[in-house]
């Protein structure tokens, strides 16, 4: 299908753009943004995870033309409503909504939002119709009017602070000011008489001008909580286009105070570092009597002292990576500047940059008679939490306004002498860790190829002697002497692979074979009878008989449970518990729990895979607010405190072998995961309490407890479903320490810890990779994951993955097979790195590590396990000197969700069934199989089970599945093995290039790379390239539409309702309890104790959003990227 052509705005057209409240899939926003700014827009986007009242105050702080937003996560009829509620309420109905959210808005809720007052939202078969262009060409033509024409208010109105007039009164100065010419005379008239000072921002692109800022505001709101400052910030239009990219308010989390007012410019003329309506904004706002402007500017080069002119007090961002010193003598501004900043002072160099600055500044400004540390150039790390080097810049700029006796600026700030310090995840001297890996697999590969040419020779040499065996004793002897010198060239050990392969074929010809894990043995039977009574193995090994092709086999492919567990961790698989994950979450804890025990009835392994709504992901409470009630519940459980997990796992013995639970919550991991434990030894409480009779004394406890309290005691709603025997209700509303003696609990919970199984999804190193669900800063959640870890070890928490490290939403997001892969692996690497430097043991945390990955139907996708097996048992073993249990690298498949499409829903169960002989084939640890209608709904009761079938036939049904290593000897799968590897440990030197992962996160490389993969892919869907069957090729003859669901799954008004009011009880009925409990877990942090510790104890009777909260004041909240 051909592209539309670009329209061309007529008027200065400008659009905020963000995705809803508690939502994390941003590629679609940012690739609207980008069309819509290429197509001559001004454009302020706002990222990710965005409420409504943050976006309709910048569209009214911004004077924008319309809103377009993304909304995936459900929830969107409350959203969007609430926002054009409050656009009329804030007097700002002139503001256009546009929304899209793929198949999630169904068609009639399309209609009902549309007549609400919704200007439009675009569906797939929009898309479909219109391509890219012509939808952002039809939101630009809607929204395409003047601005500025008519006033929101005059000089009164701005001196009350009314930002509708504010905004508007900019808008005119901008747009129209001769038709506004006497009252922006006057305006400038009372502006001349203004005290409030300007504090004028500028720098190189890239310095973090914009971070250093919210760094700024954040200390100043804290400094000052009763004055108001303002920000004008200035970016470049495009001459080319006229659009502008507004980037700077995504990249501020305290402007959403009601102290702070923020207006983005744009340039409006190239090659300038600021906009000619500068002057008159700052007047408007000197005119509203805030405290204090702050003007940035677009970042540019060496000559941006025009400044100068609009400020009182100006500061200079640089960074150390500027050149040669001599460089520093062609900077305009380091003449000018009264402070100086050094940003990203942790990159190399910093040091030598802070001492060159600060003589150049000597130099420049002759003050050879004072000490040369004494002038005011700062070492700073803006993007690390409450830095000192920040503090110490925000300090002088207040004592620099009292000095020159502008505004009233009497701070109360108390800084420490420290200098700025990068706190390292991954120590400097480590950063080329990726590239060692490659280098020592590399050389291992090496080592293989050149011990297999050694074999082949002696084989070769042996066969010679067998045939020749009547020839001469000259002969003979030359041979046997040839033979000898080869052999010392062979590894010994490699000899003995050879000497006993024979035994090893014994061993697989057996009945039984018998082996040993965690010291317990195992005998399993070697053959399964077909049908027909045919013998089939359930491990088949090579025919080779000449030692060079045995030996390369056995060092790089190997029987299952044999290093380098290419073909699988065990030498067979467990009998009595397939890979089957039972996967739930919708509505209410009692739902998913009904859920729950409705899949897994009469399975003898209970292995559940939890989904949480996109209120919980968050680290939030549910609330009342429209666009927060409207995600409980929607796509996920609810889940806030204790008693709402005892109620979703009740019924499954938690302390059970045979039950493992699987929690995909990344931001808040550790607070799920402390939830988790309490419920598991609170489930073993409850069995002590029925052992030893004491129900009776345990129900008076209970009742004076919630006597004191005076509030009701949580209740499971509803009556329980067949399967649940109430298991982990008996103590709702209590722990078990509040009714059972001290030393019989501490005994109880040592016990359990050391029992429970499953997995926590909490991989922050996908921040800024793909899908955005991380709450805290990257460092501070890297150090709690570091925290539960090392509290695992303390407590011999030995089968419950401390990480699971995923690269699902990697491929969700569009990467192809090798970018998840490498990716992925990069990431567990880098737990390994931080760890290690943490003083932990590689065998002590090694075997708490699992990682998660999309699967799909590409080719790569049929080697993506053995590939992770071969790389990191390598690593692990050669690199690290890692015990056999720590080579094993465990992963869990879920079937891909890119290749489930909203059109002709029934293929996708045949993608999906091909995926899952994949990954079953591949000797996956555990699967989950998307249901079919996952593309357009919460997968309904039916759907659920024809996934979980698929999975079970194979298992069950499928002859060759009865073997388990079928692709083993497969030509095409060792050369894709070979690729594939090959690949990955190429793009581990890429990422090495650019700092590690972490430095490569910084200049965004994963994620641009996996959005062009995204782009890749959806242009060849679009062009037909790429056949999709019932997508894009073999349609039907209706055209194969988006498929309306016929059963739509959302969360009940009532258990809304009631999930609200038991959180009111339970706020309500340990305020005292908490605000002790959390100030004990904010000292941790704060003194660097283990959080994971005081975690478990807050989860008590603190909720998620208390617990959330109190840790964002100590450890700094994630900083979204463009």
């Amino acid at each position: 299908m051909k592209q539309a052509e670009r329209y061309t705005p007529k008027n200065k057209v400008r659009i905020v753009t963000a995705a809803s409240l508690f939502d994390g899939h941003d590629a679609a926003i940012n690739i609207m943004r980008r069309i819509i700014q290429a197509t001559g827009c001004e454009v302020i986007h706002l990222g990710h995870d965005r409420s409504v009242k943050e976006v309709v105050n910048c569209a009214i702080e911004e004077d924008a033309n319309a809103i377009a937003m993304t909304s995936y996560q459900g929830g969107h009829n409350e959203y969007l409503k609430y926002m054009y509620d409050l656009l009329q309420e804030k007097k700002a109905s002139h503001i256009k909504v546009f929304a899209g959210g793929g198949g999630t808005i169904l068609p009639e809720e399309i209609k009902e939002l549309e007549a609400y007052g919704i200007t439009k939202i675009y569906h797939p078969d929009d898309g479909r119709e219109m391509g890219l262009q012509g939808m952002i060409n039809d939101l630009i033509k809607r929204s395409d009017f003047f601005v500025g024409e008519k006033l929101e208010g005059g000089i009164a109105e701005i001196q009350n602070k009314n930002v509708n007039a504010i905004a508007r009164m900019i808008s005119a100065a901008e747009n129209c000011p001769e038709k506004h010419s006497d009252i922006l005379k006057e305006v400038k008239e009372v502006a001349s008489k203004s005290e409030t000072p300007v504090l004028g921002i500028t720098g190189t692109g890239g310095a973090g001008k914009s971070s250093l800022v919210d760094e700024l505001v954040r200390r100043f709101i804290a400094d000052f909580p009763k004055k108001n400052i303002a920000i004008v910030s200035v970016d470049p239009s495009k001459r080319k286009t006229g659009g502008a990219l507004l980037g700077d308010r995504i990249r501020m989390n305290a402007i959403k105070s009601d102290q702070v007012y923020m207006r983005s410019l744009a340039t409006r003329q190239a090659n300038l570092a600021l906009s000619a309506h500068v002057n008159d904004a700052l007047d408007i706002l000197k005119v509203a009597n805030y405290d204090l402007i702050i003007l940035e500017t677009s970042g540019i080069g060496q000559s941006d002292t025009e400044i100068l002119e609009h400020s009182d007090l100006s500061l200079y961002v640089m960074t150390p990576e500027y050149g040669a010193a001599t460089q520093l003598e062609k900077i305009d501004m380091l003449d000018f500047a009264d402070l100086i900043s050094i940003n990203k002072f942790d990159k190399k160099g910093g040091l030598d940059a802070i001492r060159d600055v600060k003589k150049q500044y000597q130099r420049n400004n002759t003050l050879f008679d004072k000490d040369v540390n004494s002038m005011p150039v700062y070492g700073t790390i803006a993007s690390q939490f409450n830095d000192p080097g920040v503090n110490s810049l925000y300090k002088a700029i207040m004592d620099k306004f009292s000095e020159k006796g502008l505004g009233n600026f009497k701070s109360s700030f108390e800084i420490t002498d420290e200098m700025s310090e990068k706190i390292y995840i991954i120590p400097p001297k480590r950063v080329r860790y990726l590239s060692e890996i490659s280098e020592n697999n590399r050389a291992y590969d090496k080592w293989v190829n050149d011990q297999k040419e050694i074999a082949q020779k002696l084989y070769a040499l042996q066969i010679s002697l067998d045939i020749l065996s009547d020839a001469s004793d000259k002969v003979l002897s030359q041979i046997k002497k040839e033979y000898e010198s080869l052999l010392l060239e062979l590894d010994p050990k490699n000899k003995i692979l050879i000497d006993n392969w024979e035994d090893v074929q014994k061993k697989y010809k057996e009945k039984i074979f018998k082996y040993k894990v965690r010291g317990k043995e195992l005998s399993i039977e070697t053959h399964s009878k077909s049908l027909s009574n045919s013998d089939i193995p359930k491990i088949s090994l090579p025919k080779y008989e000449a030692w060079g092709d045995l030996l390369k086999w056995q060092l790089q492919e190997n029987v299952p449970g044999e290093f380098p567990y290419t073909a699988g961790l065990f030498p067979f698989k467990r009998e009595g518990e397939d890979p089957t994950r039972m996967f739930a979450g919708e509505g209410g804890p009692e739902r998913t729990n009904k859920r729950f025990h409705l899949v897994s009835l009469g399975m003898p392994a209970k292995r559940l895979s939890t989904a949480f709504d996109s209120v919980t992901l968050y680290g939030n409470n549910p609330g009342e607010r429209p666009d927060i009630y409207g995600k409980i519940g929607n796509a996920g459980v609810s889940i806030c405190c204790l008693d709402d997990l005892k109620k979703l796992y009740s019924g499954f013995e938690l302390a059970n072998p045979m039950t493992s639970v699987s929690m995909t919550i990344n931001g808040p991991a550790p607070m799920l995961l402390a939830y988790f434990m309490n419920v598991a030894i609170d489930q073993e409480c409850e069995k002590y309490i029925h052992e030893n009779k004491l129900e009776k004394e345990v129900e008076k406890k209970i009742v004076s407890i919630y006597k004191t309290k005076g509030v009701n005691r949580p209740k499971y709603q509803g009556k329980l479903p067949e399967g649940n025997n109430g298991l982990g209700l008996f103590l709702l509303g209590v722990t078990g320490d509040e009714v059972l003696e001290n030393n019989i609990y501490q005994k109880i919970k040592t016990e359990t810890l050391t029992k429970v199984r499953g997995t926590v999804q909490a991989d922050i190193l996908k921040e800024d990779q793909a899908q955005n669900t991380c709450i805290f800063s990257t460092e501070f959640a890297l150090r709690m994951m570091g925290d539960v870890q090392e509290y695992f070890i303390n407590n011999g928490v030995r089968n419950f993955y401390s990480v699971s490290i995923s690269g699902y939403h990697i491929a969700e997001a569009g990467a192809n097979p090798i970018s998840q892969l490498a990716f992925t692996l990069s990431n567990g690497f880098t737990y390994v790195e931080y760890y290690l430097s943490r003083g932990m043991d590689i065998n002590e945390f090694g075997p708490n590590l699992s990682f998660f990955f999309s699967n799909g139907v590409d080719p790569e996708y049929a080697v993506i396990g053995r590939v992770a097996r071969r790389i990191w048992a390598k690593a692990m073993k050669n690199k690290y000197g890692a015990n056999k249990r720590a080579q094993m690298l465990k992963y869990h498949i879920q079937t891909s969700g890119r290749s489930l499409h909203a059109q002709e829903i029934d293929f996708n169960d045949i993608r999906t069934t091909l995926q899952a002989l994949y990954a079953i084939y591949d000797n996956c640890n555990s699967l989950h199989t998307n249901a079919y209608d996952e593309a357009i709904t919460t997968p309904t009761e039916e759907s659920v089970r024809r996934a979980m079938a698929i999975q079970l036939i194979i298992n069950k049904e499928l002859g060759l599945a009865r073997n388990e290593n079928p692709i083993q000897g497969a030509f095409i799968i060792e050369e894709l093995t070979d690729l594939v590897e090959e690949a990955v440990l190429t793009e581990f030197d890429n990422i090495t290039e650019r700092g590690g992962v972490l430095g490569a996160m910084e200049t965004m490389y994963q994620r641009s790379k996996i959005q062009e993969e995204s782009l890749y892919y959806e242009t060849l869907k679009h062009t037909g390239e790429y056949p999709i069957i019932g997508v894009n090729t073999f349609l039907n003859k209706k055209g194969s539409p988006t498929i309306i669901p016929e059963e739509v799954i959302r969360a009940t008004e009532k258990e809304k309702k009631y999930q609200i009011s038991m959180l009111a009880q339970l706020h309500k009925g340990s305020k005292d309890k908490s605000v002790k409990l959390l100030s004990n877990l904010q000292e941790a942090a704060i003194q660097n104790q283990n959080i994971f510790e005081l975690l478990i104890e807050a989860a008590k009777v603190c909720s998620l959003g208390e617990i959330t909260k109190a840790l964002f004041e100590v450890g700094g909240q994630y900083r979204r990227n463009m």
